[in-house]
């Protein structure tokens, strides 16, 4: 069993909101970081768990939200990183993939302790899981160049933040893999 798993936050998105604009070029900078580890992750074994919002669309599953962003304006963005077969996806209603969620108790049930996270947006959803992981006493990787911004200067704030305060470890994707000790 591998206790470590790639959360990949947010970026099943139709990029059809107020900040999609400023939003869009980060997301296009971390693609590759992020295929990067996804396909080391899948590679590794390693769970794969898609958390992501449903944008108010309360009778919707998985996949019906993977459909609306990959008929949205900016599938390009989703496109290659999409969930494969094997993905695990949860869906959230906050910022935060656990509140009110059922991902600790899928966590628990895999006996994952370390999460690595990716995704959208690093000043907020990042930032508020991170917190949430640490105060449950999960070990958190952030990758640094694998999590998109709206607000530079947050970004790089809210990753002192849960590198100083939350004991996280903030890496660039390549120095990540999925067979523990070391993530290396």
């Amino acid at each position: 069993m591998n206790h470590v798993a790639l959360v990949v936050i947010d970026m099943i998105n139709t990029y059809e909101h107020e900040d999609a604009d400023v939003l869009a070029p980060s997301v296009r900078r971390v693609l590759p970081a992020l295929r990067l580890l996804l396909d080391r992750a899948r590679r590794d074994g390693a769970d794969v768990i898609y958390v992501n919002e449903n944008f108010g669309r309360w009778r919707s599953d998985h996949g019906e939200i993977v459909r609306a962003a990959l008929n949205g304006p900016r599938a390009d963005l989703v496109e290659s990183i999409r969930p494969d077969d094997l993905s695990m996806f949860v869906v959230k209603a906050r910022h935060s993939i656990f509140y009110q969620t059922p991902l600790e108790y899928l966590l628990t049930q895999k006996g994952v302790r370390h999460i690595v996270l990716t995704g959208q947006v690093t000043e907020q959803c990042v930032l508020y899981s991170a917190l949430d992981a640490h105060i449950r006493h999960f070990e958190v990787t952030v990758a640094r160049d694998a999590v998109a911004h709206i607000h530079e200067d947050l970004a790089d704030a809210a990753l002192r933040m849960m590198e100083r305060n939350m004991g996280a470890r903030i890496l660039p994707a390549e120095d990540i893999g999925f067979r523990l000790p070391g993530l290396g």
